[in-house]
């Protein structure tokens, strides 16, 4: 058949929605057959034909569009006013109108009765793709990138968590080495310190220029501030800790 009748034969000004359905579901060669059934109820087409999903399935979609009136539809050819009333039998789309549908809200459906392709189609096909893939790799890209620098955030948060958990660990093992003697050792070396500044010799020569504990802990925190351990409080803590301790090894 030459293609200038084959187009002639598919291709139409207008159509009932079962004819367009029949076109999009590529069953032009069944299309006698199925226009002599009940298809002006739509509900029978299933099963009647149930083949053929795609022909019952397209035809439903047809005319969902022309109840939403995201489809315009007429008489016989003749477009209507969206929400006028016309017989099922009379109920027609045309052929641009159809078109321009398909395009806007099925845009992966490009059946050949209403795109016809040619080599200029199939070129801007092919750059079409190619700037979808583009865009595609660009997102992933952008993402790939973000995902990689909180991979290494998360990773740093890690080697520093590693680090505190290892002195951590460092300093309760140097804790639990220190048993109760070592302690009580260095309580009273503290302890003894304190009371050498403190006290005076036979002669009546002070040993340092401290008169009392206070003026030891102020000199300290004067020069050491900020030093962890060396605090106000801590220092007395521990001066009162060492004193005690002293006194009751000296018993």
């Amino acid at each position: 058949m030459h293609l200038d009748q084959e187009f002639n034969t598919i291709t139409k000004v207008f159509y009932r929605p079962i004819e367009a359905a029949i076109r999009w579901c590529n069953l032009m060669k069944y299309e006698a057959l199925i226009l002599e059934s009940q298809w002006e109820r739509p509900e029978l087409i299933v099963k009647a034909f149930p083949q053929w999903p795609c022909l019952h399935s397209s035809s439903e979609k047809i005319l969902d569009a022309i109840r939403n009136q995201e489809l315009p539809y007429g008489a016989l050819g003749i477009t209507v006013p969206p929400g006028t009333h016309v017989d099922h039998q009379l109920l027609t789309v045309r052929h641009s109108d159809l078109k321009r549908w398909l395009h806007y809200f099925h845009p992966d459906q490009r059946p050949s009765f209403l795109f016809h392709t040619t080599a200029a189609d199939q070129k801007t096909i092919h750059y079409s793709t190619y700037l979808t893939l583009q865009a595609d790799r660009d997102a992933l890209q952008v993402q790939l990138k973000a995902t990689e620098e909180k991979l290494q955030a998360l990773i740093d948060e890690l080697k520093s968590a590693g680090l505190e958990r290892e002195s951590l660990r460092v300093l309760a093992e140097s804790e639990q080495q220190l048993g109760d003697h070592s302690k009580a050792g260095y309580l009273n070396v503290i302890g003894a310190l304190v009371e050498i500044m403190l006290s005076s010799s036979g002669a009546g020569r002070r040993h340092s220029i401290f008169d009392n504990q206070a003026s030891i802990v102020d000199s300290i925190t004067a020069h050491y501030e900020g030093v962890r351990g060396l605090s106000k409080r801590s220092l007395d803590e521990k001066f009162a800790a060492g004193r005690r301790s002293l006194a009751q090894a000296k018993g």
